[in-house]
Parts: structure tokens; sequence; C-alpha cells
């Protein structure tokens, strides 16, 4: 055998092992695979039902009485009994459809009960004499008194009665109310309910013990004040609720003590650009600007991270404060990245910062993601080398291939339209490839400030945003004209028609603003085939293709409407160039009417605008409404915004269209549209994974939210273990501290 031979086995002997090897390892990991969860778990875990203390803590939706029975004669329409009889006679009808059709009586009356689906095994045990004790809603029928589809069961003479009322808890498909009850009564006899809080903390509040509020809530006594129960008044209720709201309050400080034991690069070099901008500003900051940069100033020269919101109304003045917060970072020779949602928002950031600070010297670059990759290339070395000190941009700005040489200060704004991730991606860039931070120091994190022209109301500040730092910008700039509110119903659209070319025509601009289509309004509109031919929602892409056609046609009649005036249109599929180019127009005033959708919502400021159309208003949220109003009352001219709505108008939409137009001040709207719609739809993507509340309500048992804010320091403080174990019962252990 030659040499070479020798080693072509030798290397065919390896290969065999190694495949041999390799088959060995997919089998252990084959059989190492978990198993697929069984079908009862899967259908608890669409209840966000994952481990067995969450069964003790999935609490009735309301609760039926079966404690006592109702004579027949004695069931009021409408309303929910339990009734006890003989059966008379039964029997299977076929018109007008299909039907078991069952008569009880007992000594005051008769009653009908009707099923429309049942089995065989039913009809068979209703026979005559049987006994029957039913439980659902009477309504007058064809032949009287009737249930349809009653919970029923068959009883013997004088069985007893439950001792408490009947729990009716939320499930999902394929798990019925009976298979609940059991798992939940199974939970209750084997979880620790014992009391995680000392009697210190809780003594006060007149509240029962955990165990017994639980037992309250899940097995309520005949006694028990029902509607109380059913509407979470009761005080176990109460305790409920201060348990969750604490979990809540323990979680979100513990996250701001992590946070301030981390390290930042100490911003405290105080220089020339920033004097230098304020004196370069063609006005002065209002007292509410410089009391929220002063907050920001004072956490930028710590050496831990900066998180801190800094909200404020439209027009109130954000842009100048993030900008002197980016030249401390400057100043201190580190760089600031500025990162907004849309490309219109973010460039108009770009020149208004490009503006006020490249005449200093500071050298700038935009990112976004319609850039050709050219000038992305340029920007992003740029970036990494240092020669640019102030990025601002998009989402891109944080995707792979962008390195900073040593970023100091992350700003984000309109925060809550970004997820958790995106914004830890950014805030991950100012970490070297090495892990080191930005000054080459391992474990320094840059500095992040967040903005919103979005008011958040105080109650959702203290429970959703409890581990941030807030400025406040309560003031507007002096000049700013109150914008005139109006409702007009579609069927006087001639009279806004007018009204828009008499203010274009008098030198003025306007916006015409149309709507979101969501997916029942799409599916109204959208044409009998694809998707919807086979029964399905449209998806997003048709629901986006939807819009873009209201919006070209709004554009085409507008356009055909006015032919003296220049009409542009702007969405959100408008490549980068195109968009830019006909905001461009508009702001000059070459174009009059700006015929768009929500993209102008934020970031645009054109002072010559004095009109603002928004189309179907009624299919707009309060903060949306609100934030577009914004965009106009910016110069010299009285302004307006007209609300079109279409009749008929429903009750929640003509309650926020009463609110838009009534008021004009951002707090009181935003609490209002957290009244209507509730945290979920407002806090957006912020938390994304962090559990909203099962339980309180923020607007309305905002006493036990301030009660748990107050607590959950002193419990951290005085009772560590008792803080950990009432986590350990509430978010199952696990980190879901709300990060930002």
């Amino acid at each position: 055998m030659t040499q070479e031979q020798g080693e072509g086995k030798a290397k065919a002997v390896r290969a065999a092992v190694a495949g041999r090897a390799r088959s060995r390892t997919a089998a252990r990991a084959e059989s190492a695979a978990p198993a697929p969860p069984s079908p009862l778990k899967a259908k608890l875990a669409k209840l966000g039902i994952q481990r067995e203390f969450d069964l003790v803590l999935h609490l009735p939706l309301r609760y039926e009485d079966e404690t006592r029975l109702t004579p027949i004669a004695g069931a009021h329409e409408g309303a929910p009994v339990q009734v006890e009889g003989t059966v008379i006679d039964s029997e299977i009808a076929y018109r007008p459809r299909r039907q078991l059709i069952c008569r009880i009586e007992d000594e005051s009356g008769l009653l009908t009960m009707r099923f429309l689906n049942f089995y065989g095994s039913q009809a068979k045990a209703l026979v005559a004499g049987a006994r029957v004790r039913a439980f659902g809603e009477v309504r007058p029928g064809f032949f009287g008194a009737e249930m349809v589809h009653p919970r029923y069961r068959l009883v013997h003479a004088d069985a007893p009665l439950p001792e408490a009322l009947t729990p009716v808890y939320p499930t999902t498909a394929g798990l019925p109310q009976a298979a609940l009850r059991r798992l939940i009564a199974q939970a209750l006899a084997r979880c620790e309910l014992d009391e995680t809080l000392p009697a210190e903390i809780t003594g006060g509040f007149g509240m029962p013990a955990f165990r017994d509020a639980i037992d309250a809530l899940h097995r309520p006594r005949p006694g028990d004040d029902a509607r109380a129960l059913t509407e979470r008044t009761h005080p176990a209720w109460q305790r409920m609720k201060l348990e969750e709201l604490l979990a809540q309050q323990l979680s979100m400080r513990l996250h701001y003590r992590e946070r301030k034991s981390k390290t930042a690069p100490a911003l405290d070099r105080t220089g020339a650009l920033t004097a230098g901008l304020l004196q370069r500003l063609p006005f002065r900051l209002t007292q509410a600007q410089a009391r929220a940069w002063a907050e920001i100033a004072r956490d930028l020269a710590q050496a831990h991270p900066m998180h801190r919101l800094l909200q404020g109304d439209v027009g109130s003045g954000k842009t100048v404060v993030a900008a002197l917060a980016a030249l401390r970072a400057v100043e201190n020779g580190l760089q600031a990245v500025v990162m907004a949602p849309t490309e219109i928002l973010a460039e108009q950031h770009y020149r208004k910062f490009s503006e006020w600070l490249a005449p200093m010297g500071v050298r700038l670059s935009w990112l976004s993601g319609s850039q050709k990759k050219k000038e992305r290339a340029a920007a992003a070395a740029d970036i990494a080398s240092g020669v640019t000190r102030v990025a601002v941009g998009t989402h891109a700005l944080f995707q792979e291939g962008i390195e900073f040489q040593a970023l100091g200060l992350a700003i984000v704004d309109e925060q809550h339209r970004f997820g958790v991730r995106q914004r830890l991606a950014l805030r991950a860039k100012g970490s070297n490839p090495d892990g080191s931070g930005a000054n080459g120091a391992p474990g320094v994190e840059p500095h992040q400030m967040m903005m919103s022209a979005t008011p958040i109301p105080r109650t959702l500040s203290m429970s959703y945003y409890a581990d941030l730092d807030v400025s406040l910008i309560d003031q507007l700039p002096p000049g700013r004209k109150p914008v005139t509110t109006k409702l007009i119903a579609a069927e006087r659209r001639d009279e806004v028609l007018a009204r828009v070319r008499d203010a274009c025509r008098a030198g003025r601009q306007a916006y015409w603003v149309c709507p979101l289509i969501e997916d029942n309004s799409a599916a109204a509109e959208a044409p009998a085939s694809g998707a919807r031919a086979r029964g399905r929602r449209p998806g997003r892409s048709q629901v986006e293709a939807l819009q873009l056609q209201t919006v070209l046609d709004t554009h085409a009649r507008l356009a055909a409407e006015f032919p003296d005036l220049k009409v542009g249109l702007v969405h959100g599929r408008l490549a980068g160039p195109d968009k830019a180019a006909v905001m461009a127009d508009f702001a000059a005033g070459r174009v009059q009417l700006l015929v768009a959708t929500t993209v102008i919502e934020v970031g645009v400021d054109v002072p010559n605008a004095s009109l603002m159309i928004i189309e179907h208003a009624e299919r707009f949220g309060l903060a949306q409404l609100h934030q577009l109003r914004g965009r106009v009352g910016r110069g010299v001219a009285d302004s307006a915004c007209i609300l079109l709505f279409q009749k008929p108008l429903g009750e929640i939409a003509r309650a926020r269209l009463k609110v838009v137009y009534e008021s004009g001040d951002g707090f009181d709207i935003a609490r209002q549209d957290l009244l209507l719609r509730g945290p979920g739809e407002y806090l957006g993507v912020r938390q994304s994974g962090a559990p909203l509340l099962r339980f309180a309500d923020i607007e309305r048992d905002v006493d036990l939210l301030e009660a748990a804010r107050d607590l959950a320091p002193q419990l951290l403080r005085q009772y560590p273990e008792q803080a950990r174990r009432h986590l350990e019962r509430w978010l199952a252990g696990t980190s879901e501290l709300m990060k930002v």
C-alpha cells in the first residue's frame, strides 16, 4: 500500500467515525428535544397560565348564583336564574330547524328548555318524569317562558344546593368551565397561600389576608355581595389589586436600582458649544425648557447611565433641549445619536440640528434605510472613525454594520413607537466589539434620553414609566396661537373645500389627511377576491394598499377640484428622495395643499400652514388627532383644524371627537384617551413582553397605585426577603423588569 493510499484510507476511516459520531449526536439531540406541549397545556397557555400558581391567580369574570331556586312563575325576563322542575315531555322538532324541546314544571308554572345543538344522549336523558335543575336566562317564547341552551343537570328530590356562588372564568375553545374549575380547585388545594407581605405593610389598609381574599374570589359565600365581586370593588379584589400593583412597582424599582449601579461616561465638562447655541438661538428658552435642560445636564454629569424621558405637548420645544444634550456629549469628546421612527421626522431633526450645530463646526451625518449604498457606506465610515459627532436617522442607526467610535448619548424621539429590543440595540452601539464601553472602559453604557410629544397621563407614568426619570415641558413658547377645532359632517364637504380655497388664495397652506384603514374597515371596502374571498381578514399589505389607494384617490379628486393650486402628495410608500422633495416644496410654499397619510403626524414644521383637514376623524385615536392638529398654529395666522366625520357615529367615536373638540390640553386629552382605549393601546410597543395589569385599573385605582408606589421602596429596604417572595409569586421568578 502506497503512502498516498494509506492516507486516503485513514481519511475515510476518520470520516466514517465522524459521521457515526454526528449520527449519535443527532440521535441524542432528537431524543433530548422537548416534547410538544399537551393539548391541555396549550389551551392553558392561551390563557397565560404556565405554572400551577397561575391557576390561583386566574380569577373569575363574574359569578352565578346557584345557591337558591327561583319558582318558574317568579323568574323575570332577562335575569339569569336557577329553576327546578319535572320533565313533562320532550321531543325533537324539525321545523323551522332541528332542535330539542323539553318542557318542565314546578308547583308555580311551566318552562320550555330549547336546545338548537344537542346530543342523542341528552334526548334520551330528558324523559318524562326526570327531575331537572336548570340555570339560564328566561325569555318569552312561542309557548311562554323559555330558556335557550340552559346549563342543566339531572337531580334527585331534595338534592342539596351549592354553598357558594359559581365562578365564571375567562376560558378558551375546548376548555369548558367545569374542567377549568376542577383545575383551579386542585391548584388551590396544593399551592401555598401564605402571606408574602409583613403585617406592618398591609395592616393599615383594612383588607383581608391573601388566603382569605383568594378564597372569597374563587369560592364566595352566598351572603357576599355579588355586584361588588363582579365590579371588583369587594375588599378581596382590593387586596389582589394592591398585591399586583406592588409587584409591578417592586419590579420597576429593582430595575431603577440596577441602572443606577451601572457605569456611564460622566459628561461633566462644559464648553463653549452649549453656551454658543443658546446665544445663537433667535429665541430664549422658556422656563419649562430651562428646567428640563438643567435636569438633563445634571444627569449627564453623573457616572451612571441617564434614562430620562423628556415629554411635552406638540410644539413645546423639545428639539432644542435635545440639541443641547447632544452638544454636551460632543463637548466631552463623545458622539451623540438621534433616532426617530419615520424618515420625515428624522429628516426634520437632521435639518434642524444642522441649522443649529453645523455653523459651530459640529460634523453631522444622516442615515436612513432609503439611502443609496454608497451614501450609506460613507456615513457609516464617518460614524465609525469619529469624524461624525452627531448622527441622525431612522432605525437604520442600530442595524448591523453601524459602529460608533465613542457613543456617549442616545436620543430616541417618539420612543413609544420603538420596541424594547430596538432601543436596547441602539444602546449597545455604545459598546465596542471587545465589550469595552464608550470611553474604553468595560461595561460603560451611553446615556439615553427618550422624547415623546404624546403627553403621558400621571397614573400611566406612575405605573409603567416608574423606572424612568421624567422631565416635563409644560409650557408652550410665546407666540403659539391656539388652534380652532371644528367638527363637520362629511355631507358638508363643499363648505370645507371652499375654506381650503380661501385659505390658499390668501397665501396660506393646508394639509388634507387621509385615514388609516383598519382591518374591519378594509374588509368592508376590499374587493371580494383573494384573502377576503376565502374568508380571511386582509393582511397588512392589503390594508396598506387600500390606504394608499384612498390617499391616491383623494389627491386626484382635490387636484381636479383645485386646478389653480399645486396639490402635493406624500405617503409611507413614497421613495425617500421623492418624499423629501415634496416636503421641501411644501415647506418652501411651492405646494399649497398637501394630501398625506399619517406620516406627517410628527416632525413637520411649516409655519405658513394654517389649515388642517382630517378625513374620517372618527377612525383616529385622541392622541393621534391631537398630534395632527399640532401641525398647524405654528405661525402668525389664525389656524383651524377641521374634523370631517361620517355619520352615524358610534358611542366611543362620538366621545373621542367631543374630547378633542373641547380641549387643547394634551395632558387632559391623554388622560381621556387612556380611559377610552386603555394602557395597552396607549403604550404601543414600549413594554414588549412586559405584563399589563390584569386586575387593577390605573385610573380607577389611583389610591392603590400611589400606596404601592410608596410601599415598594420601604419593602425593598426593610423586608428584602419578603419583596423577593412577592415578586416570585407574581412574576414567576422571571426577570420581567420593565426595561426601556
